[in-house]
């Protein structure tokens, strides 16, 4: 178990992220470095009211604490109680135009030990990406998914389905009946196959964000759009403050390991609106969203 070595990934991958986001936008990421009392820190990029994207937060975290939260012992309940070492990149971009969609990528090692003599750390990994439109287009979930795809082969075949199949059942609003979005790939607890091989799907995950968005966003930046799209999007933002407030892991996890809040929370967006049973007009672009996109389908070859 190499922990210097993801940890300097980790970092790495932050800051070609954060590179390629500068390029699209014109304009800097704010960059601050924080620490936590019980132990580690981070160092968060982000960027508000940006000519492309209205928020956007990459976010390093290495924190260390002496009994892992609840919210982290959920599947392995035989962890409570051990002091644990989490590591990783979570990033939530959120852009001005509602014909582009807002992004999620998360890539994690985990850590823990029974007590300090212990020679063995249970270990193990997490991540995934996830898109969720606004204003549905089947080139990008189709060129999105492909990418996915393209990060898992060289680790099986049957990875991609398995964890598409896991994205489209995480990243879904129980309480709505509805997926938040278009779905990814998204895995945890991934320890199969020893520490490197486990790592090097983790870093293929993060390595492949830039080529699974960029294009996206570039598509889509520039369209032209009026207050009816801006008032839609912040309808359907509100879903995704439902989701990261009411059943992410991973708010739940910052909010309870003592992380920094302002960090955890700059995955909400900007502005967001909600109404009392509203629904679209039927054969509008705002129908489309929901009979053809907020669904559970291949989009490898379309839908």
């Amino acid at each position: 178990m190499d922990l210097a070595s993801t940890r300097a990934y980790f970092l790495s991958l932050q800051k070609r992220i954060v590179a390629s986001l500068e390029a699209i936008d014109g304009g800097a990421f704010r960059r601050e470095e924080w620490t936590r009392a019980e132990g580690g820190g981070g160092v968060t990029c982000a960027i508000e009211n940006g000519s492309v994207l209205e928020r956007g937060g990459v976010l390093f975290s290495h924190v260390t604490g002496n009994a892992l939260p609840p919210s982290a012992t959920v599947q392995r309940p035989e962890l409570a109680g051990r002091s644990w070492e989490a590591m990783g990149v979570s990033l939530v971009l959120h852009p001005r135009n509602p014909h582009a969609p807002t992004v999620h990528l998360n890539v994690r090692c985990f850590a823990a030990w029974g007590s300090i003599s212990d020679a063995e750390a249970v270990w193990w990994f997490g991540g995934g990406m996830d898109l969720t439109p606004y204003y549905g287009y089947a080139e990008d979930a189709m060129h999105f998914h492909r990418v996915c795809r393209a990060a898992l082969v060289p680790f099986g075949d049957d990875l991609y389905p398995k964890y598409k199949r896991w994205c489209d059942d995480y990243f879904f609003l129980k309480h709505r009946g509805e997926p938040r979005g278009i779905g990814g790939i998204f895995f945890d607890d991934v320890a199969h196959g020893g520490f490197e091989r486990c790592f090097a799907l983790t870093q293929s995950v993060g390595d492949h964000f830039v080529a699974a968005y960029e294009p996206i966003l570039r598509r889509r930046k520039d369209l032209p759009y009026g207050e009816h799209e801006r008032d839609f999007q912040a309808y359907r933002r509100g879903r995704y403050v439902e989701f990261n407030l009411v059943w992410d892991r991973g708010t739940l996890f910052g909010l309870q390991s003592g992380g920094r809040t302002e960090a955890i929370l700059l995955s909400l967006p900007p502005l967001v609106k909600w109404r009392y049973e509203w629904k679209p007009a039927p054969g509008t672009r705002e129908a489309e969203l929901y009979r053809d996109f907020l669904v559970a389908k291949d989009w490898l070859d379309g839908g």
